[in-house]
C-alpha cells in the first residue's frame, strides 16, 4: 500500500471496529467518538487503501473483498501491538524461567554468589544461572551488549555509566593453616614480616599488594614467597605448608581448615559492588535478582574465631 505513511494507529483501530460493527453509529458507541468523526476516519481509510471497505448494505454495512482479506491480519497486529505495549507483569519466581549469566571472579563467587545460591535455588527453582569469568577490561561491553547481565567488581576501577550497588565493605585478615605454629595469636609486626607468605596477583605474576605498601610506609618489608593468580589454589597452599596470606576476610571466614587472626597492621580493604547496564535496569526479574543478591551477601559477617570484623572501605585491591 502506498498510503501506509499516511495511515496512524487509530484509523487503524477505527478499521478494526468498523469491520467488527459493520455499523457507522455502534463504531462510534464503541470508540466513544461521533458518528461525524467516525465517517471521517472511514473517508481516509477509504482513500488509503484505495477501496470503498464498507459499502452500504439492506442491514448496517457489507465489507468489500478487500476489507475482508484486511480484517485477520488487523486484528492479530492490533492484539500483538497490545501484548507489545501492555504494562509488565510482575516477576514470579516460582514460575520464572530466566537464564541469568553474572561475571565474577573466585572470591566473588565466594563472597558473593555462594550466600544466595541455596536460597536462589528454593525461591526460583526453574531460573538457570550461568557464572563467566570476570574480565574487567570486558564489562562494560559486555554489559551493553547484553552478553551478561551483572558483573561483581570493586567499586574503584568500574566504568562510569553502569548502575552500581555497593554490597559490603571488605577488609583483610591473616589466615594460614589450623594448628599453625605462629598462629596461636596474633602475631607481631616483626613476626608478620618474617612469615612466608602467599599472595593472589590480579595482574599475575607480581609479588607486591596494599600489604607491602602499608608496609613500606613504615620502612618495613615481609617476604613474599608465593605469587599465585587464583585463591583456589591458594587455599590449598596454607592447607598444606606454612605460608601465611593476607586474605579478604568473606573469603578466609569461609575456608575450612585454616587459622584466621588480627594482622599486626591495618591494610586499607575496598568496597564490593554489583554493577549493571541501564538496558536491564527496570527488568522485573533483573530487578528481583539483584534484591535477592543483595539481601544474601549483604548481611553481617558471623566470625567463627577469634576476630573483631571492623570494616574500612579504600582502593581496589591488586596483589594481596
Amino acid at each position: 500500500m502506498n498510503n501506509f505513511n499516511r495511515l496512524d494507529l487509530n484509523l487503524l483501530i477505527t478499521l478494526d471496529v468498523l469491520l467488527a460493527e459493520r455499523n457507522v453509529t455502534r463504531a462510534a458507541e464503541r470508540l466513544n467518538l461521533s458518528q461525524p468523526s467516525v465517517s471521517v476516519q472511514l473517508a481516509k481509510l477509504r482513500e488509503a487503501f484505495n477501496d470503498p471497505l464498507l459499502v452500504p448494505a439492506q442491514r448496517g454495512m457489507r465489507p468489500t473483498a478487500r476489507a475482508d482479506e484486511l480484517r485477520e491480519p488487523l486484528r492479530e497486529a492490533l492484539e500483538s501491538l497490545g501484548r507489545a505495549v501492555a504494562p509488565t507483569k510482575p516477576f514470579d519466581p516460582a514460575e520464572a524461567t530466566t537464564t541469568w549469566r553474572v561475571a565474577a571472579a573466585d572470591y566473588a563467587e565466594s563472597a558473593i554468589l555462594l550466600p544466595a545460591l541455596a536460597g536462589l535455588r528454593k525461591a526460583a527453582p526453574n531460573t538457570r544461572l550461568a557464572v563467566v569469568e570476570a574480565v574487567p577490561s570486558r564489562m562494560a561491553r559486555q554489559l551493553e551488549h547484553g552478553e551478561i547481565d551483572l558483573f561483581f567488581h570493586t567499586s574503584v576501577g568500574a566504568p562510569a555509566g553502569l548502575h552500581r550497588r555497593v554490597l559490603f565493605n571488605e577488609r583483610y585478615v591473616l589466615a594460614g593453616r589450623a594448628g599453625h605454629p605462629r598462629l596461636k595469636r596474633k602475631p607481631t609486626l616483626a613476626q608478620f614480616c618474617a612469615m612466608e607468605h602467599v599472595v593472589v596477583s590480579m595482574s599475575g605474576g607480581g609479588f607486591v599488594g596494599p600489604t607491602d605498601d602499608a608496609l613500606a610506609q613504615m620502612g618495613m618489608a615481609r617476604r613474599v614467597a608465593l605469587s599465585v593468580p587464583h585463591f583456589l589454589f591458594m587455599m590449598s597452599v596454607l592447607a598444606e605448608t606454612d605460608m601465611v596470606a593476607m586474605l579478604p576476610e568473606r573469603l578466609a571466614r569461609r575456608a575450612p581448615g585454616l587459622r584466621v587472626v588480627e594482622a599486626p597492621l591495618e591494610v586499607p580493604g575496598y568496597e564490593m559492588a554489583m554493577l549493571w547496564h541501564e538496558r536491564r535496569h527496570r527488568d522485573a526479574g533483573h530487578r528481583w535478582v539483584r534484591e535477592w543478591i543483595a539481601a544474601r551477601c549483604g548481611r553481617p559477617l558471623r566470625s567463627r574465631h577469634n576476630s573483631s570484623p571492623t570494616f574500612s572501605s579504600s582502593n581496589e585491591p591488586a596483589d594481596f
